[in-house]
Order: C-alpha cells, then sequence, then structure tokens
C-alpha cells in the first residue's frame, strides 16, 4: 500500500472520531485541559475515537512552550505511573499464592499507565514521529528535572520494541533519492560534514562510492542512521585520501576493500537504541553479494576522547612509562605541531602512537569500560582494531578532538561473533598485532 495513501486514510478516520466525540468543537475553545484529554485516552474508548484523542493530545503537546513541556514531563511521572491500588491488590495476590496467573497479573499492574498512554498516542497519525520529538525534548527536560529519567526509561522501553531491526528498511541513497532525503543527509552528517551538494554528489554518485540508511515505516521519509561507504584498493590511512576532490575514481568491479568512513544517527529522540551494528553487518552482506571481489570491510574512525584523555595525563602525570620530555611534547600546542621538522615530527607520531594504543587497549573507565565511545561500538559489534593512523585526520575538528589520530577496525565476517563475546563477557580488545607492538611494554 502507497505510504502517502495510508497516511490520509489514517488522518480521516482521526477527523471522524474527532467529530464523532466533539473535538472539532473542542479545537475552536481548547477548554480541555491536556491531563484531562489524556485521562480520556486512556478510558478506552473506541478505536476512531481514540486516534482522534491521540491526534488533539499530540497537538496541544506541540504548541506547549519549554516550561509547558516540562510541567507535562513531570504529569506523566506523577500521575501516570502505575495504579498503586491495583499494583498493591496484585502484590498480595502474589505473596499469597506466587503462581504463573499471579506472576503475569503482578507484571502487568507494575507498568506505569504511561506506557499505555504512549501506544495509544502512537495511533494519531504521525504520532511516531511525534513522540521520538518528544523525547528529544525529555532529554532537556532532564537536565532540569533529573527525577524525570523513569519517564526515558519507559520511551526507551516502547522505543526499543518500534524500532525493532524487523521492522526496518534498508535503503540505498543515491544521487536519485528524493531532494528532501539528500537534504537530511546533508544536515544529519555528524562525522566529516558536507560542504553543500558538489560535495554530496561527490559522496553519493561515483561508481566507487555507496551511502545506505534504514528508514521506518512511520518515518517515512526520515533515515534513522546511515553509513558512507568508499570502495578502495587497499585500506587507507586518511580521510584525506577518501574525500579527495581529485582522486581518481575506482570501478566497482575492481575494489577490493569496504571502507566504511562516515555512520550518522539522525533522530536525537532515538537516542541509545541501537541501530548502527545492525547496519553495519547488512551492508557487508549486501556489498558482498554485489561485488564479490570485496573481501576486506573496515572502517576509517575517529578516535574522539582521546586528546581529552591526554590532556588528563598531562595535567596530572602519574604514569612511569612516560618521561618529562614526552609530557611537555605532548602538552605542545597544536598550532606549534604543525611547524616541526621532519626529526621532530617523527618523535612525535611515535609518541603518539605509542599513547593511542595505551588508550585504546588499557585506558579504563572506573567501571571498567573501554574509554572511547566509537570504539566501544565497533569492539562491541565484533570488529577488530586492525590500525592507528597517526595523521588521519588533520581537519581543525580533527586536531582537536584526537590530535590528527583515526584508526581503521576490521569486520572479519567470519570472526565478528567471536570478538564480539570476548568484548562482551570480558572487555577484552582484539587487535592486530601491529597495533598491539606500539605498547610500551609494562613494568613489573
Amino acid at each position: 500500500m502507497d505510504m502517502a495513501f495510508l497516511g490520509e486514510l489514517l488522518t480521516s478516520v482521526a477527523d471522524r472520531g474527532r467529530a464523532l466525540i466533539g473535538l472539532e468543537r473542542f479545537a475552536g475553545n481548547r477548554n480541555r485541559s491536556l491531563d484531562r484529554l489524556c485521562e480520556d485516552l486512556l478510558s478506552g474508548r473506541g478505536e476512531a475515537s481514540g486516534m482522534a484523542l491521540a491526534q488533539a493530545v499530540l497537538e496541544q503537546w506541540e504548541r506547549l512552550d519549554p516550561p509547558g513541556r516540562l510541567g507535562f514531563f513531570r504529569l506523566l511521572q506523577d500521575r501516570f505511573g502505575p495504579d498503586q491500588e491495583k499494583l498493591n491488590a496484585a502484590i498480595a495476590r502474589y505473596q499469597n499464592e506466587p503462581d504463573a496467573v499471579a506472576i503475569a497479573a503482578l507484571h502487568i499492574a507494575s507498568e506505569p499507565r504511561r506506557q499505555e498512554l504512549f501506544r495509544r498516542l502512537n495511533l494519531a497519525p504521525g504520532g511516531t514521529h511525534v513522540l521520538v520529538r518528544m523525547r528529544e525534548a525529555l532529554f532537556e527536560a532532564i537536565e532540569a528535572d533529573p527525577a524525570l529519567k523513569p519517564v526515558d526509561d519507559d520511551f526507551r522501553h516502547l522505543f526499543g520494541s518500534w524500532f525493532n531491526r524487523g521492522f526496518l528498511v534498508l535503503r540505498r541513497i543515491d544521487w536519485h533519492t528524493p531532494a528532501n532525503v539528500l537534504e537530511k543527509v546533508i544536515r544529519y552528517e555528524a562525522v566529516h560534514e558536507i560542504q553543500g551538494w558538489d560535495d554530496l554528489r561527490r559522496r553519493l554518485e561515483p561508481a566507487d562510492r555507496r551511502c545506505f540508511a534504514f528508514f521506518h515505516p512511520q518515518l517515512v521519509d526520515e533515515p534513522l542512521i546511515f553509513v558512507e561507504v568508499a570502495l578502495t584498493g587497499a585500506i587507507p590511512r586518511s580521510i584525506a585520501e577518501v574525500l579527495s576532490e581529485g582522486r581518481e575514481v575506482l570501478p566497482a568491479q575492481n575494489a577490493s576493500t569496504a571502507v566504511f568512513y562516515s555512520i550518522s544517527n539522525c533522530q536525537e529522540g532515538l537516542r541509545g537504541i541501537s541501530f548502527g551494528n545492525f547496519l553495519i553487518k547488512q551492508v557487508a552482506e549486501d556489498l558482498k553479494r554485489e561485488l564479490p571481489g570485496l573481501d576486506t570491510f573496515v572502517t576509517l574512525s575517529p578516535v574522539p576522547g582521546f586528546a581529552r584523555w591526554l590532556a588528563g595525563i598531562v595535567a596530572e602525570p602519574g604514569d612511569p612509562l612516560l618521561t618529562n620530555e614526552e609530557l611537555s611534547e605532548l602538552a605542545r600546542p597544536v598550532g606549534e605541531t604543525m611547524a616541526l621538522d621532519e626529526q621532530e615530527r617523527a618523535r612525535r607520531d611515535k609518541l603518539l602512537g605509542q599513547m593511542a594504543a595505551h588508550y585504546l587497549l588499557r585506558a579504563r573507565a572506573s567501571s571498567g569500560r573501554v574509554i572511547d565511545p566509537v570504539a566501544r561500538f565497533h569492539l562491541g559489534n565484533g570488529a577488530r582494531l586492525e590500525r592507528i593512523n597517526i595523521g588521519g585526520n588533520l581537519s581543525a575538528r580533527g586536531l582537536r578532538e584526537s590530535h590528527g589520530v583515526m584508526v581503521n577496525y576490521r569486520y572479519d565476517l567470519g570472526d565478528i561473533e567471536a570478538n564480539h563475546e570476548a568484548f562482551a563477557s570480558r572487555n577484552t580488545v582484539v587487535a592486530s598485532s601491529a597495533v598491539r607492538k606500539l605498547l610500551r611494554p609494562v613494568s613489573a
């Protein structure tokens, strides 16, 4: 069924429901409060009138200013939690006879009422999109009132089901994709900024370039996440190689390597809902079917936490592996490093490589996790830390975040599961011998 037709059909049903319950009059005088509308929606009206009520709630919510939205989220927290009377009865029933029926009743009674409210709001035409934006607004509200965190837990629980991989559609984005989607690719690119339409064309149109995105049936023209891919003859060491305007285009059938050089999440309201692991594996499998000559799948990834971590090491020196001279070198402002002679550059590059290996392989947060978020993502997906590239990104952002360091993570389709298990169960970073050789020996 055509999605536009389906949207029109749902809207007409909602309009009919609105007429049935008199909401056309409500739209004129707006006497009914938002909390009253929410209660009415949960009262179990018919499907058509329920859709109309849901639409009325969402329309009124979208008109709220930030303080009004904060008040609405506090309302959800305070008045739309579990039904306490039903919960107490279910607890008593379970304590008296803890059988399967009592467990099921306890499970139902413990669910916050706002979860069912969100489900019913999702019935409205465009409801999914508004709820995603609502969660985005909730992030800001939580900064003002951390007690609202349980409301976000409910959003995340429901979105984890609604945006399950089984509902997502993988689509290739190319230069012939509708302009409204291409404009969003430019806007949402989060790793290497796209400098207008000509730059976008260079990333999409050549034979050795690919871009893929996940879409959801309820967000037809809104990509959830997209990945940009370069088809190459070798693993690149720098983003300049990939994005160079003057590079020679490689016929796709001659490529041996697929390079995932940019992965961008598009919907802030879906933060914490994982799509990227499915996306990379799906794209790798699809590319392998399209181009059987591809035998290497790697990323060219930023190391966004490296410079910040290194600054902490310099500010509070305590690592016996670093001499005072090395600490001074690491403290050197980025602007000065650009004027180093060849010998000084080689010494600094060697030191940066050693510290980057330490950061990625040995440094841990207090929780025991690998510090770098990009490393956690790829290692958690089963990739191997393949190579550390000094000078991989000499843009202002690359120098500021990582002293120009980039990393290749390798997705060996036969080893993904074992690598994932090692990282998930033991925090083991699977790395190539070349990366491990960069590590300095640990003193006894």
